[in-house]
């Protein structure tokens, strides 16, 4: 269970966040959200792509961590197993959120109820005049260019939907004992459509930087054979023989 409130100095004047944090809460998540100022270095470990909210049917950018739900391949034994760690994962206990006492505005954000928290921590929020500690003014720049980020991706996701460059895709998983399964609600880059964009449309992308990003997510899509790897390499028994990653046809829809 999580206990994420808005950091106030009047209410959290004691609270202190331990030195030393893992990233064991996560070892049920199999996605994990990035942004498009990650995609250069999550594309070398983990295939990066979209998924629908289901409440409000927009598309969020993600990196797999597992092939199933619960699953998360890369914390074995409280270790992560891939160099690059998704920024919103590194930011824990910390997280941005609404404001109670602001309409419509973030904050810095902590779950109280995470093993991290406690006054028998090391690392103060705030000072003993009530003043934030370097640590807390360190953490509020992180999570001041994470909601820079934030910005940037919808803007970017604005111009995949505004482009037609989004496609479902759908992603076989066949078993050692034969058995196979679909999994379904991921989408990505079409690539006919990127390949057919207009002259003006992909020198307007070249001056924007929008084609590096895409293409990271197009190279990500070979991470696919990570997760099987790590699947088989793991405790999970039931190991995997071959994974199919194609563009959804019509008729499957």
């Amino acid at each position: 269970m999580t206990n994420i409130v808005a950091i106030k100095k009047e209410q959290h004047q004691n609270v202190k966040v331990a030195a030393q944090r893992d990233l064991s809460q996560f070892a049920g998540q199999h996605i994990a959200p990035v942004t498009v100022r990650e995609f250069a270095q999550a594309a070398t470990s983990y295939p990066i792509v979209l998924v629908k909210e289901p409440e409000s049917n927009q598309f969020r950018t993600v990196v797999m961590l597992g092939l199933e739900a619960g699953e998360n391949l890369y914390l074995s034994d409280e270790k992560w197993q891939a160099i690059y760690v998704p920024q919103a994962l590194s930011m824990v206990p910390f997280s941005l959120g609404l404001d109670p006492e602001k309409e419509n505005t973030l904050t810095s954000c902590v779950d109280l109820d995470s093993p991290f928290v406690g006054e028998d921590k090391e690392h103060a929020l705030f000072d003993e005049q009530g003043n934030e500690t370097d640590f807390f003014k360190n953490i509020h720049d992180q999570l001041g260019r994470l909601y820079e980020n934030e910005l940037t991706n919808q803007k970017f996701m604005q111009v995949l939907t505004d482009n037609d460059l989004i496609q479902e895709l759908e992603l076989i998983v066949t078993f050692a004992d034969g058995q196979s399964k679909k999994l379904v609600g991921i989408y990505g880059i079409n690539e006919k459509n990127l390949q057919n964009l207009k002259d003006e449309t992909v020198l307007e992308f070249n001056k924007a930087g929008t084609f590096m990003p895409i293409h990271a997510m197009l190279t990500s899509a070979g991470q696919v054979n990570r997760l099987a790897q790590l699947r088989n390499t793991g405790s999970n028994p039931q190991k995997i023989a071959n994974i199919q990653y194609s563009v959804k046809t019509e008729e499957a829809k």
